[in-house]
């Protein structure tokens, strides 16, 4: 591949938060020279402790020494600023770098970010990611990597370090398919959530339904996943807030609103949680939605 980005390329990295930071860990693992960044000085400092990777002192030096920078921010918004905003990253950016999204973004704002970008001859290529921390430890995400196809080939052995590719097709698809399936895993989620309460509420237990349902057609994610290893031990302790999940469905709902499809169901899935980031606050874990419903049942969240 013409100009891939192989070891030992500096490689920024800007937010190291849940998903982050092993994803960073394991670049750095790799053979890449790392540049980090956060909005959290004593994030940057103990990463760049635990790894010998480099702290950038700031947003521009960091665009002007990496033909390479990966974002990894709560939503769209605040990749823009650190991207375009004073003294951010494309301040001395340097023509032919690419700036990767992997970032839960709205698609419609993506593809306005990548025709920004393209006027400074930077390419922009958007690969959120799935799987959770775990998998990101583990280096097995999957990523979703919407661009052209020369940008996403230059950017496949950095994304190969942290999970696999899947390209999606032009700009703004990678981030299209990631409100897609978090629309679909937030809605799983809450079915097995309010079936599980009924039964519970009938006399079944739940450990039981769980164990059934995932050798029956009823089983997903968050019964395989989900239930057994965070909700049944009641850790809630997945890594992933409640208010991030419920901005990817609202971005989901909007991507259908945009495009005049039905979305019906949608509605009702962003609808309800809104309404549980509204009453947990957006930093309680995604799974802890099982503890809303329990309420609106009648139960407490101890039950």
């Amino acid at each position: 591949m013409v100009n891939s980005f192989t070891p030992p390329e500096d490689v920024g990295f800007v937010g190291l938060g849940n998903m982050g930071a092993p994803m960073a860990r394991r670049l750095a693992a790799a053979g890449y020279t790392l540049f980090v960044a956060d909005t959290n000085p004593a994030a940057v400092s103990r990463f760049a402790a635990d790894t010998h990777c480099r702290q950038a002192a700031d947003l521009v030096s960091l665009g002007a020494a990496c033909r390479a920078v990966i974002t990894m921010l709560p939503d769209g918004h605040s990749v823009r600023e650190v991207v375009l905003g004073n003294n951010g990253l494309t301040t001395d950016m340097q023509s032919g770098a690419v700036v990767i999204d992997m970032s839960s973004s709205a698609p419609g704002g993506t593809r306005e970010l990548g025709a920004m970008l393209s006027r400074q001859n930077i390419e922009l290529v958007d690969a959120p990611v799935s799987g959770g921390v775990l998998r990101a430890k583990d280096g097995k995400l999957s990523i979703m990597t919407g661009g052209t196809a020369a940008a996403v080939d230059r950017c496949r052995p950095i994304l190969n370090v942290m999970g696999r590719v899947y390209p999606t097709g032009g700009p703004g698809t990678g981030h299209a398919m990631k409100a897609i399936n978090n629309y679909l895993s937030a809605a799983s989620l809450a079915s097995a959530a309010e079936g599980i309460i009924a039964g519970t509420r009938f006399g079944l237990a739940p450990a039981t339904m769980i164990d059934i349902l995932n050798s029956s057609s009823g089983r997903s994610y968050s019964t395989e996943y989900k239930y057994p290893d965070f909700i049944l031990p009641g850790t809630f302790d997945t890594g992933f807030a409640l208010g991030l999940m419920a901005k990817d469905v609202r971005m989901a709902l909007e991507l259908a609103q945009r495009e005049g499809s039905s979305h019906a169901l949608l509605q009702a899935v962003s609808d309800l949680w809104s309404r549980a980031e509204q009453k947990l606050g957006p930093r309680a874990d995604h799974t802890e939605v099982v503890k809303y419903l329990q309420t609106l049942a009648g139960e407490t969240a101890n039950d």
